[in-house]
């Protein structure tokens, strides 16, 4: 019998339309959150899975990773490392997480797959970063992301090294980015949600200002991906080893794609908006399928 273990937080509005897209294929899901998972050697499996007794999920679905100390993280991703180690497939593993967490290791493996993604550095301290802002910063603008961070928060555009804040506001570590435009009145780029290296939705996300992030007021537009987008995209996931992603991609005003992000745990309300069919629904028959 399936019994599938979904890792939420709370049942929110994703949560919500994960367990009826289950529902609708007569699945049992179990809801349960990472949080309350133990490590457990009087375990016939050394794990403990709330909800799952003696036994193991045939598969875990992990929708979200509550915040918390360094320790309570790292021990929440080891409970999905341990799941893997015993050949229960989760969807998104830990490694996947671990790359798409940090943008850092994001941009590098981008890079070292030959995928177009913008110049980027990440240095800790702020004379490291200094030294880059007075350096690139001549060529254009730069973008300071949070190194862990999601939703378009804590973003900044650097025109020049008097722009870059204390380390204390950014955790020590400065990611910077080229910034790229589009050379269109609008601010905009696309979203484009994979699910089994298949491109199952996608959307424009048109902004008044530079940060294009729909909860922070961007505009979800619907968006049919060329077969060029759709491959990039494809592989940006791939190359990180997400089964499910969000990527983001823009076209600069040159007309060169270039992958900006990849979410290995994303938001798709604002693009259920404008995809035709429910972005739930495939992600759960695409997890039953590889179960198969």
């Amino acid at each position: 019998m399936i019994r599938i273990g979904l890792a939420i937080d709370d049942r929110d509005w994703h949560a919500r339309a994960l367990l009826r897209a289950f529902a609708m294929r007569d699945v049992t899901v179990v809801p349960f959150r990472l949080a309350d998972a133990a490590f457990d050697t009087a375990h016939p499996y050394g794990l403990a899975v709330p909800g799952f007794g003696n036994a193991l999920p045939t598969a875990v679905l992990v929708r979200s990773i509550s915040a918390g100390s360094f320790e309570e993280v790292t021990r929440r991703l080891g409970i999905l490392h341990a799941l893997r180690e015993l050949a229960v497939p989760v969807w998104n593993d830990a490694r996947a997480i671990e790359r798409c967490v940090d943008k850092s290791t994001t941009s590098f493996l981008l890079g070292h797959a030959g995928i177009a993604t913008p110049a980027t550095w990440a240095v800790e301290g702020r004379e490291a970063a200094v030294a880059i802002a007075e350096r690139e910063c001549p060529s254009g603008p730069l973008v300071l992301k949070p190194l862990f961070g999601s939703q378009g928060r804590g973003l900044r555009l650097i025109a020049e090294a008097a722009d870059l804040p204390p380390p204390e506001t950014v955790g020590g570590v400065y990611y910077l980015q080229r910034y790229l435009s589009t050379g269109t009145r609008t601010f905009h780029d696309h979203r484009l949600f994979i699910c089994a290296g298949e491109v199952v939705a996608a959307m424009t996300r048109e902004s008044e200002t530079w940060v294009t992030n729909v909860r922070l007021g961007a505009q979800p537009l619907p968006f049919s991906p060329s077969a060029e987008l759709a491959d990039l995209a494809v592989r940006a996931a791939a190359c990180v080893g997400a089964a499910y992603a969000g990527v983001d991609l823009l076209v600069d005003r040159d007309g060169q794609a270039w992958v900006l992000e990849v979410n290995s745990m994303p938001g798709w309300k604002g693009l259920q908006r404008v995809a035709p069919a429910s972005i739930a629904a495939h992600i759960v028959a695409a997890l039953l399928a590889a179960l198969r």
